[in-house]
């Protein structure tokens, strides 16, 4: 197996299903001649042509708007938001139509698109280029909502999602895009949407994260092995929407402790959403209250205060200290 680059994961990705399905469009700002923003179509445009990789005008809801027509009427479009902070300009058209289409039209329309964004914060960007803002999306009914933690998960995921009749939000931590390089296979991998998976076995304490706070999360997690004795168990979500709280009710069955990490702000965040499901369906089993570690309410800070907001190692261990403590 290749060692591959996040990046180089899902250009896999997309090159494979391409190839493999010619309803499978690409279209976006600067997807085609430059290879996307952050390279992640790079290529492509030469294989394909311009027919399949389509570069559009600066006008993000246009770029979804096409989208949805296209996958109403057969094409399993992926676009592509340059970054998730300009995702808001396409708001109206995911809510009131792709996200709708199949119930207002009682099944006889699916929209199979997908809308690609990079995400997340640790790249010292400017306004609205390191946005978290998954909940919009994860309250969305009609919606999936995806969110890969490296570069194996994100090539399954993402052709999952290509495959999948009804539209994926898919966030890519762009903080990831090229931190590190896992083995990924040349042959088709899928990754099933809606299932976590258990990446670190514990029976002291539950961690649970997504995205680009899986790495301080597993850090955290050898930290505490090697300073405390603590064996946690580490959970990747993976899709925020639909949330399956199997795996995570039972680990916390286990532990019975628990701790949630993310970097979008902390009031009405996934975490929230977790926290009350593990209430529901653990609390007997609970011994100390549940800690969240996420960013702050506010917007995220520019690169001089962007450190402090984001949930780190140390953070996480003084939260993951305390429930153990408790």
């Amino acid at each position: 197996m290749a060692k591959m680059t996040m990046v180089q994961a899902l250009n896999l990705a997309l090159r494979q299903e391409m190839e493999k399905d010619d309803s499978v469009v690409v279209l976006g700002e600067d997807v085609g001649v430059d290879g996307g923003v952050f390279r992640v179509t790079d290529g492509l445009i030469n294989q394909f042509g311009d027919q399949r990789v389509l570069d559009t005008p600066l006008a993000e809801s246009g770029i979804v708007g096409m989208s949805i027509g296209m996958a109403a009427y057969g094409l399993k479009p992926v676009c592509e938001i340059q970054f998730s902070g300009f995702a808001y300009q396409n708001f109206h058209q995911i809510e009131n139509h792709a996200a709708r289409l199949r119930w207002r039209s009682q099944d006889r329309y699916h929209v199979p698109m997908v809308l690609r964004a990079p995400y997340g914060g640790g790249v010292r960007a400017l306004e609205h280029h390191s946005e978290s803002r998954e909940a919009y999306w994860a309250h969305t009914p009609g919606l999936k909502m995806v969110i890969p933690s490296g570069p194996r998960n994100a090539r399954g995921l993402l052709v999952s999602a290509i495959r999948d009749p009804d539209p994926v939000i898919f966030y890519e931590p762009k903080a990831l895009y090229r931190a590190f390089r896992e083995d990924v296979p040349e042959e088709e991998e899928i990754m099933a949407i809606g299932e976590p998976r258990c990446v670190r076995q514990g029976s002291d304490l539950t961690m649970i994260s997504y995205g680009a706070m899986m790495r301080p999360t597993l850090e955290a997690a050898v930290e505490l092995k090697e300073k405390d004795g603590v064996e946690a168990e580490v959970i990747d979500l993976l899709t925020i929407s639909p949330l399956n709280e199997k795996i995570l009710v039972e680990s916390v069955k286990k532990t019975g402790r628990a701790v949630v990490i993310h970097e979008a702000p902390r009031s009405f965040g996934p975490g929230a959403e977790i926290v009350s499901r593990l209430m529901e369906k653990a609390f007997y089993y609970l011994e100390a209250p549940i800690e969240r570690v996420t960013g702050y309410d506010i917007i995220i800070p520019l690169f001089s205060r962007e450190k402090a907001y984001l949930p780190s190692v140390q953070r996480i261990i003084r939260s993951a200290r305390k429930v153990l403590a408790a």
